[in-house]
Formats: structure tokens, sequence, C-alpha cells
């Protein structure tokens, strides 16, 4: 009779604790199909890595609190890109300063001599962020994350001096074989600088590329999945990118610079370590959408993203599309073909108050000036015919003369995020949670037809 009495309390401590974590992740503006922290501020993503069947996503965290400040790096792991679980706090702040943005690595040949054995390790490159200066430090793992040791030669490198500026962060370190020799690509005042190692503690500058803010990108990318015909991509914090050529320690544009996504992105960081079977680029932005006050955590992670190069009637751009591990997460939908207006209209009532949903729609456009979507009353997407703009935001057709616009629709609780035209654009937006209009879903436009309306609620990840 004690031993029943002693199991039925763990039981109940168990069910507590689950009822707890179940309430942790079911908070009324709690996003359901984008990953946010349990508690406190998140930005940036750091040290996006594939390691051992995780996806590792490291980020800008203040755990005490859901505004920003006394940055450390939060950690979550997933093995789908969907399902998120939070792990303890990565990095800390130490002598150096608070823990700003960087990236990471696996040194498989023990180039930095931080391995243990057949254990390789997972390096971080990062900026410590003082009242004086930013400086680049490094730390390092043998357990796949869970817990790092700093280097003690750090910082790495302090360019303060250099650049007569505190704007020196962000380090991005990928090994570029042709040389034998580590890359890093840093944030320094303007722009981009290039610098490169044979062991991750000695640094060489290169090279600078101005026009870029923060979080700088530098890959390569095949043309149309040609891998005979590539080019290199560089981006900034703010989604804008440059297409060019990359030697190792120059990178030389070929175009001007372009936007593939505006709204909430910001940040954006792509992984390392992706298997040479699987070769997709994949990008995790920080979506700058602001959570309601009256929640315990703040800002959110935007929809992982597949990015290629592809050519258009511009010339070569970048594409974004919604990895395909999303598709998990659907329900059974429903298709239809050939709608109007109203109809399209009618066959979305019953999907008005979905906590998540996808929605692709294919619009066809006659003597519309504007055509799209609203969720009550607010504009989830309009195109411009007139102004060729989407949301207020020039855009053209890919196709010469085209009266056609796709569009591939995530809703979330607190957010809308829209790929157009199969990748070609994008935007993310906040959802308005304080407006009173109860219409639901509303197609406008005048003599349109819906050629393609599919419609998919979304498993929550936190389920």
């Amino acid at each position: 009779m004690k031993l029943l009495k002693v199991n039925s309390s763990i039981l109940i401590l168990l069910f507590i604790a689950s009822s707890l974590t179940a309430q942790v992740y079911q908070e009324k503006y709690r996003p359901q199909i984008h990953f946010s922290a349990q508690k406190g501020w998140i930005n940036d993503p750091n040290g996006l890595i594939f390691y051992e069947g995780e996806y590792h996503l490291f980020y800008q965290h203040n755990p005490g609190h859901r505004d920003w400040g006394n940055m450390h790096w939060g950690h979550a792991v997933s093995t789908d890109l969907m399902h998120w679980k939070e792990l303890p706090l990565a990095l800390f702040p130490d002598e150096h300063g608070t823990m700003f943005s960087g990236g990471a690595l696996i040194d498989y040949d023990n180039t930095a001599g931080f391995n243990k054995g057949n254990t390789p390790a997972m390096i971080a490159i990062y900026t410590a962020d003082s009242e004086e200066k930013q400086v680049q430090c490094m730390a390092y793992s043998l357990d796949k994350g869970r817990t790092w040791t700093k280097y003690k030669g750090n910082p790495l490198i302090d360019s303060k001096a250099k650049w007569n500026s505190k704007d020196t962060r962000d380090p991005q370190v990928f090994w570029y074989a042709p040389n034998k020799e580590w890359v890093m690509v840093l944030n320094e005042r303007d722009g981009h600088s290039i610098y490169t190692s044979p062991d991750l503690k000695a640094w060489k500058y290169e090279s600078h590329t101005t026009g870029f803010w923060e979080c700088p990108q530098l890959f390569e990318l095949p043309v149309d999945g040609n891998p005979a015909y590539t080019k290199w991509v560089m981006y900034g914090a703010s989604g804008t990118y440059m297409i060019g050529r990359f030697n190792g320690k120059v990178f030389t544009p070929e175009t001007g610079k372009f936007y593939y996504t505006t709204g909430g992105l910001y940040a954006a960081q792509t992984y390392a370590n992706i298997p040479a079977s699987d070769g997709r680029r994949i990008q995790i932005g920080w979506g700058r959408l602001e959570t309601p006050k009256e929640m315990p955590f703040n800002n959110l992670m935007l929809i992982p993203t597949v990015l290629t190069l592809q050519t258009t009637k511009d010339g070569i751009r970048l594409f974004s599309n919604p990895v395909k591990e999303i598709d998990k997460l659907q329900e059974k939908g429903a298709q239809w073909q050939s709608l109007t207006v109203q109809q399209a209209t009618d066959k979305l009532k019953p999907y008005a108050k979905s906590d998540a949903l996808r929605i692709k729609a294919t619009l066809k456009l006659s003597h519309a000036t504007d055509v799209g979507l609203k969720l009550a009353g607010q504009n989830v997407l309009v195109y411009d015919l007139n102004g060729n703009q989407v949301n207020g935001v020039f855009y053209a057709p890919q196709q010469l003369g085209s009266m056609e616009v796709s569009a591939d629709i995530f809703i979330d609780r607190t957010c809308f995020e829209v790929f157009i035209d199969g990748g070609a654009y994008s935007f993310s937006v906040l959802r308005d949670l304080k407006t009173t209009n109860t219409d639901g879903f509303q197609f406008f436009g005048h003599n349109i037809e819906v050629l393609n309306l599919e419609v998919y609620p979304l498993h929550s990840i936190w389920k």
C-alpha cells in the first residue's frame, strides 16, 4: 500500500510537470509553426550547423527579460527543422563582453587542436561586445554543443583601431578547400571583410566589400541546379545580396544589390555542415515581429527556407522557398480550380479561425488594378498590377506580360509569411491582433479568376 502511494505521487508530479510544459508552449499568442523561446527575448540566429542528425539553432537571447539586452547564446535542436527542443544556454557573457552573433563549424581535421580522440570539436566563433569595442572570440564543444569551453587566447581579432569603429562583428567561418584554409567573413564598419587562417587562431586580413551592414553570409550555389555552373552570393542582415566570384581571398561582385525578401526578416544565416547527399543551402532568419507584451517571450524565427539561384528574365536571382519538411505539418487539405472571387472566399470560410494554416493560390488578372486576400480586414496579400507592387514593394512577374501571380501563404497566430511565384520574392508581416473585423478570409479584385486554391490546416510544432 505504501509503495502504491509513492508511485501515485510520482505519477502526479509527472502529470503536473507535463501540464506545465504543455501550458508553456500553448500560450494565447504562442506561434504554432515558428520557433520561439520558452521565455525571454530572441533575435539573430547564430551558429546554424547540422551534426550527427541534429540541426542546431543557437540564437541571440536575453533569458531574463522580453526586451533586448544581456546577450547570451540560446540553444535549440531539431531532427526535422520543424519541431525544436530548447536546451540550456550555450554561451554566457564574460570579461570580453556579452555574447553577440557568430557562426559554428566542425573541425574534422583538428586544425585548432581541440579534438579529443575521434571526437571532432564543434567550434563557435562569435563577437564579444563591450562598451569599448567588439572583438572576435572562439569556444569549442566536445558533446554536441551541450557544454562549451572558451579559448584561452581570446580575442582572435581586435580590429577597432584598424577601422576606427566599434562596429566589427558577426563572423561567419567556413573551410575553403581550394586554398586549404579557413575563411572568415566579418562585418566591419561599412561592409564585409575577408580574413583567412590555417588554424582558426591566427587570422590574416585579405579584402573588404562595402555596402553591407551586419550578419554577413558568403556561400556558393549552383545556377539552375547545375553543379558545373556556380556563383557566389554575399548578403547582409537586411536581406539584400550581390552575386559574384570568390577566390578564397576576394569577393568580386558581378551584379548590383537586389532583395529577395522584405518585411520582418533580419540577420538570416545559413546552415553549415549539411551532408553532400542533401546539398541544400538552408536558411533561418530572425522574424522582427514583436509578440504581444502579455507574453513572457518576444520575437520568433521565420520558417526555414532553401536558397537557390535561378535564371530569370532579369538575370540570375536568389530564390527562397520553405523547406520540404514543413509538408509534414499539413493535415488533410482541400483543392479547387477555376473559382470566382466570391466562390474562393466561400471556400475559405470554415478556416477563418485556424491557429495555423497554409494557403496556395494562383490568381489570374483581367482588368483588375489590384487583387489579393484579406484576413479579418487585414491585407495578407495585395498585388497591384498598375504599380507592379506586392504589398507596396516593387515586384514584376517573372513571365513577360503575365497576368498571373501565385502565392504560398503561411498564417500563424501572430504573423503571416508569403512566398510569391515559386520563391522569387517573399515577405513576412505582423498579424493585426487588435482588429474587431469578423469577416474572416476575403479575396478581392474585379473580374479575376482564382485558377487554383489549396488549403491545409497545419499541426502545431509544439504538440
